[in-house]
């Protein structure tokens, strides 16, 4: 058992920098038996490939985590360009094989940056999206050809970062910055596909969830050692707009009362008591705001 087992009363989020060969729900597995609790989940999904940022909630954060899932999102990644998969990852059976021996640097960086800003996107067929109630990837691996519909996500960066030829396949190292929904799987397998020769993902780390980057991030080897939570206020604090108020306000909100408009329209708002403790997440709707998810009571 780990030392300083167990959750404070309110809960609390976890960064785990999750292993390659694992799930996702593998990580929430374990960490239940950690905390010893059943309340945990997690905030976006990363497939068993890929390591990194994993965000958990534990307890009452668990509110937190469809909020969370929405942030945008940061990872270095690896795309072969000359095979396609049937997955769009390397663990999937190479479909195509095309030469790219051809291919010139700049080539590459320069069709990397055309993907940079609102971009219509095909998510992967082997994805969590359900089609008529069952996950895409169910469909698959039954023997269905799913073809989801594309959707417009954002990419803010797509930065090439190392290249490296070798026999008839060109290794790519990028960088990207993008919004909640993006596969970057799918940005390998477009890219390959704009140059005219095929790619997919070899290799994906995910380097931050919002706020919360590898910088707080902890194995699941040093949590067995020391269980330890980030507090639902520092938590709050680290991942949303702050709000703090007066205590007129919080007494307010305390009885379902009405606030007035935070100003901030993309994201909620996550409000504080004069004593700093996190009360709740705000979103403006008119001229007030109104709790999406209460922390205390």
């Amino acid at each position: 058992m780990p030392k300083n087992a167990g959750p404070p009363p309110r809960g609390g989020l976890l960064v785990v920098d999750k292993p390659a060969g694992m799930t996702s729900h593998d990580v929430v597995a374990r960490v239940r038996r950690l905390a010893g609790t059943r309340r945990v989940g997690h905030a976006g999904t990363l497939d068993p490939m890929a390591t990194g940022v994993l965000v958990v909630g534990v307890g009452r954060a668990t509110r937190l985590l469809g909020h969370l899932a929405s942030h945008d999102k940061d990872y270095l990644a690896t795309a072969r360009l000359g095979e396609s998969t049937d997955t769009d990852d390397a663990e999937g059976a190479v479909l195509e094989k095309r030469p790219a021996s051809r291919l010139q640097p700049e080539q590459i960086a320069s069709t990397a940056r055309a993907f940079v800003g609102d971009v219509e996107q095909r998510p992967p067929g082997v994805s969590a999206i359900k089609v008529g109630g069952k996950r895409a990837y169910a469909r698959v691996r039954a023997g269905e050809d799913v073809v989801l519909a594309s959707r417009r996500v954002h990419v803010e960066r797509f930065e090439v970062l190392a290249m490296r030829p070798h026999d008839d396949v060109f290794d790519v190292d990028f960088e990207v910055r993008c919004s909640s929904g993006t596969y970057v799987r799918a940005l390998a397998r477009d890219l390959g596909a704009n140059l005219g020769v095929g790619g997919h993902l070899i290799a994906l780390r995910r380097t931050r969830v919002g706020g919360f980057d590898l910088t707080r991030a902890r194995t699941l080897a040093s949590l067995e050692e020391a269980f330890a939570l980030i507090s639902l206020d520092d938590a709050a604090a680290a991942a949303f707009a702050r709000r703090d108020l007066d205590a007129a306000e919080a007494v307010r909100l305390a009885h379902g009362g009405r606030l007035s408009p935070s100003g901030v329209a993309s994201e909620p708002v996550a409000a504080f008591s004069p004593d700093g403790t996190f009360l709740a997440l705000l979103e403006d709707r008119g001229e007030s705001a109104y709790p999406v998810a209460v922390f205390v009571g």
